[in-house]
């Protein structure tokens, strides 16, 4: 897809899809989804080393939920999936920057990770219709996307740990809800000041 990446003429003076076309519009495509990529996955890297062990759970608090949504809608499906891709692979294979500068593929939290990358394409996609312009389509895109995550991560958890999924639950999803709750609250925030403040800068002065 080119619509994230303008490259024509008529693309540099089309509206913007989602907050990231405003970013360097000069630079090279390639050289720019590159650099909007590796960003996003660093983002979400930084995020996770603000790590708070829990009690009773392998699962810690983080603050890579709040970076996971805001770089899949700041980026778009397509980009906002291949950063948290990159962020997966890269940390599978030994960079440390999951939660407590772990990585690697077999700890029992590796599902969250596999979960980023689908929350990311969901809020991306909803972001690319403009899904995060307003408070409240923001909101619901970053509940279900958050859902996704635990979707994907609890299950895994429970398979890890032998234990139940209702378990998984209890250990890895009923202690963060009132956190990733504020997160989300965070997320539906920011993106649509965001808009707001682009609009109000780009306003003709009088």
């Amino acid at each position: 897809m080119t619509a994230f990446m303008p490259h024509t003429l008529a693309d540099r003076h089309r509206a913007p899809l989602v907050l990231s076309d405003l970013l360097a519009p000069r630079v090279r495509r390639t050289a720019r989804s590159a650099l909007l990529v590796a960003g996003g996955a660093g983002l979400v890297g930084l995020a996770a080393q603000l790590s708070v062990h829990v009690p009773g759970t392998p699962v810690p608090v983080t603050g890579q939920t709040l970076a996971v949504l805001l770089v899949g809608s700041a980026l778009g499906a397509q980009l906002g999936a291949i950063s948290l891709l990159t962020y997966l692979l890269a940390g599978g294979l030994g960079l440390p920057w999951f939660a407590h500068g772990g990585s690697g593929w077999g700890a029992p939290t590796f599902g969250y990770v596999v979960g980023f990358v689908a929350a990311a394409a969901l809020v991306g996609w909803w972001a690319d219709r403009g899904g995060d312009r307003s408070p409240l389509r923001a909101l619901g895109a970053m509940v279900v996307g958050s859902l996704v995550i635990y979707a994907v991560g609890v299950p895994w958890l429970a398979q890890a740990l032998h234990i139940s999924v209702a378990r998984a639950w209890a250990v890895g999803a009923r202690p963060f809800l009132a956190g990733d709750a504020l997160k989300v609250v965070v997320a539906a925030g920011l993106l649509p000041a965001a808009w707001a403040l682009v609009r109000r800068t780009a306003r003709p002065r009088p």
